[in-house]
């Protein structure tokens, strides 16, 4: 299937036969959807016949995969997928505490620096590298989070999206490449401007009703959506129309031609990371008809993608990993409406005001000093050292917080990490997403859980994810390509087991002591 964006990149199948089958795969290409929960590939799956449908027929197929941590973000959920380690040992454990840093700034555009400088740890390709210092990687994204944080800290090629051009910033390099300049120069996302996004297929293929009220913040609710007339605006809402995933994946081919990937004799890794989904599922839900309409889309875009990858480097040079960083729990409206009647939106800000106030007049004399930090379940203590030194009961300052915490419609359970430890984890599936996230941290002071189909609210009306909820952690797992046995698994996976099994797949030896285990069930014995 080519697209609008396919077409104006003038992209081709290579010529030439497929070459013999190397001992061990030449590209390792891990695909990460952003927001892709998997029930989505479970209610479509009549409808899928592109890229989708290829790794579902003949993949390892985990049924039963999470991203088993509290914080269910991008950066956190990111962090995860090729570093085998939970977020409490990454360090990545929220988007605000990611990648953004301004000692790295962009290369040719404005917007914020960042750089992989809070991951603590390895990844895959310092595994790669160091078997073969000639193995090469480029991870791509329409965000800075998603196209960095599965390189960890090494040095490689790592762009993402910024004000319609793909960018990087001066943590990997000063200028940048000349492939990455000719891509930026056929103003794709800028020529769109005026484009509109209709449904891919007829009207009657799509149950889900066109519009509802809490839809998008109720503006532009139904099909067709269309990108504003002008080139600059045209860019920025790019980000939020289906073809943002087929550009991502053109530029990653260009890049794959550029650097040679997968044809020079080491193994290479290739990390996508689509953001689309993700922004259509905050906008609409998760129940949506434009959900709906970008999982099809993006099944065709898969498609294209996965045959011209093919015909670059061989059908059985590759392993392709599919997957997502995390969920999402549908509107609190939406969820009233499909019987969820006590489903709400909640806030902590006047707790949290009022007890830095009180905290102020305890033991501190500033009285614009915020003391505490809300953020998506984690209460952060900013300098507890401060306060405990002024004589204020730290202990019995908490514990009542925690109770009006408690009281707060809508919230399931308040939790200090350290009192966590003592938890079953395997009856307590969300003591023990905490644990995987925030072990050991001395700066948050409570965590807050919410229930089921309940959402923080926010400063826009969008559909949420970020909590322990299996809503929020439930996410498509799938492995296909050399070496891989292909089947549906229903054995309990985590996102964490994806590199000690590409690992193991290709002979590596981790530096760190990882988290998740090897998918053994998903490779072929040795012959």
């Amino acid at each position: 299937m080519l697209t609008p964006v396919v077409l104006a990149l003038g992209l081709s199948p290579a010529a030439g036969a497929p070459r013999a089958a190397p001992p061990r795969p030449k590209l390792v290409v891990v695909i990460t959807v952003d927001q892709l929960r998997a029930d989505y590939l479970v209610r479509w799956r009549q409808q899928l016949t592109g890229g989708f449908f290829t790794l579902l027929a003949d993949g390892a197929v985990f049924t039963n995969a999470f991203q088993d941590h509290a914080v269910t973000e991008t950066a956190p959920g990111h962090s995860t997928l090729l570093s085998g380690r939970w977020p409490a040992h990454t360090g990545i454990i929220s988007n605000t505490e990611g990648v953004l840093d301004s000692t790295t700034p962009l290369l040719g555009v404005l917007g914020p620096g960042a750089s992989p400088r809070r991951f603590r740890g390895t990844a895959l390709f310092d595994w790669l590298k160091a078997a073969d210092t000639t193995s090469r990687a480029l991870s791509v994204s329409r965000k800075d989070r998603g196209a960095i944080l599965p390189i960890g800290r090494a040095k490689a090629q790592v762009y993402w999206y910024q004000s319609g051009l793909f960018t990087t910033s001066r943590y990997y390099q000063d200028t940048l490449p000349i492939w990455v300049q000719a891509f930026n120069a056929l103003r794709v996302p800028q020529e769109a401007a005026g484009t509109r996004w209709t449904l891919l297929r007829p009207d009657s293929v799509y149950s889900e009703p066109d519009s509802e009220p809490w839809e998008n913040g109720g503006r532009g609710v139904a099909f067709p959506h269309a990108l504003p007339a002008d080139s600059a605006g045209a860019a920025a809402a790019f980000a939020g129309v289906p073809q943002m995933d087929s550009l991502t994946l053109a530029f990653a081919l260009a890049g794959l031609e550029a650097l040679r990937l997968g044809r020079r004799g080491p193994t290479d890794l290739l990390a996508v990371s689509l953001s689309t989904t993700d922004a259509i599922g905050h906008a609409f839900g998760p129940d949506s008809r434009e959900i709906h309409d970008q999982i099809l889309r993006l099944d065709g875009y898969l498609q294209w993608f996965l045959q011209r990858l093919f015909d670059r480097v061989g059908r059985q040079n590759v392993v392709v990993v599919l997957t997502a960083d995390h969920g999402v729990t549908p509107f609190p409206e939406a969820s009233r409406q499909q019987g969820h009647a006590d489903a709400r939106w909640v806030s902590l800000d006047t707790l949290v005001r009022a007890a830095n106030a009180q905290l102020t007049r305890l033991g501190g004399t500033d009285t614009t000093k915020r003391w505490l930090d809300f953020d998506i379940g984690l209460l952060f203590f900013r300098d507890n050292g401060r306060l405990a030194a002024s004589g204020v009961n730290l202990d019995s300052a908490l514990a009542a917080l925690a109770a009006r915490v408690r009281a707060v419609p809508g919230v399931a359970r308040v939790d200090r990490p350290a009192d966590l430890a003592r938890a079953d984890t395997a009856e307590d599936p969300i003591a023990r997403r905490w644990l995987h996230h925030v072990a050991g941290d001395s700066r948050i002071a409570l965590v807050v859980t919410l229930r089921p189909f309940d959402a923080w609210s926010g400063p826009l009306p969008i559909a949420q994810h970020g909590q322990p909820s299996d809503l929020d952690t439930h996410v498509p797992l799938i492995l296909w390509g050399r070496g891989i046995q292909h089947g549906t698994y229903d054995k309990r996976a985590n996102t964490v087991d994806i590199a000690p099994t590409l690992a193991q797949l290709l002979g590596l030896s981790p530096f760190s002591l990882l988290d998740g285990r090897v998918l053994k069930e998903a490779l072929e014995p040795p012959r």
